[in-house]
């Protein structure tokens, strides 16, 4: 992916500039659910997506940054959009660093959820020069549309239909 320059690396080569974009969804929770990240740089747009059976919203927005920042092969100036504050105060307001200092552990001393999507998201994080930008879901804002209609035919593709015994047989 190429794009624009915004910045320098840590050994002075140019950084090339890229928006990420996130969301993740979920019928119940859990329940069925889907993430979608879109990486844009200049004119160059590609697309992920995936989802799981049994999983959390909470879950999804973490796996679409991820999958969206495990996706650049080099260190690169990134603008996460995401419309989870949740995601993104882990970072802007400390908690990450509050909960790795604590093993782990909340404020209240109970286990952090999904620190296994956190430990990652913290490293792909700081693989690259990041900027976190928060919009409201559902606000006509293009590309942020566009990760939630991927996320969402995602949840459905995953929901698991169960038939009564005998329907669709004709009998």
């Amino acid at each position: 992916m190429t794009g624009s320059v915004r910045g320098m690396g840590d050994d002075g080569a140019a950084m090339v500039s890229v928006d990420l974009w996130t969301d993740g969804a979920c019928a119940g929770n859990p329940g069925p659910g889907g993430w979608a990240a879109i990486l844009q740089s200049n004119d160059h747009v590609r697309e992920l997506c995936g989802g799981a059976r049994e999983t959390t919203n909470n879950r999804m927005e973490l796996t679409a940054v991820i999958e969206g920042l495990a996706a650049l092969r080099r260190r690169c100036a990134v603008t996460v959009n995401v419309d989870s504050t949740y995601v993104m105060r882990a970072f802007t307001d400390g908690w990450l660093e509050t909960w790795k200092r604590r093993g782990w552990k909340t404020a209240a001393g109970k286990p952090v959820k999904n620190p296994d999507l956190w430990e990652r998201l913290d490293l792909l994080v700081g693989s690259h020069q990041v900027r976190w930008r928060w919009h409201k879901g559902h606000s006509n804002i293009e590309l942020n549309e566009r990760c939630d209609l991927l996320a969402c035919v995602q949840r459905d593709a995953h929901r698991v239909v169960i038939e009564a015994p005998g329907a669709g047989t004709g009998r």
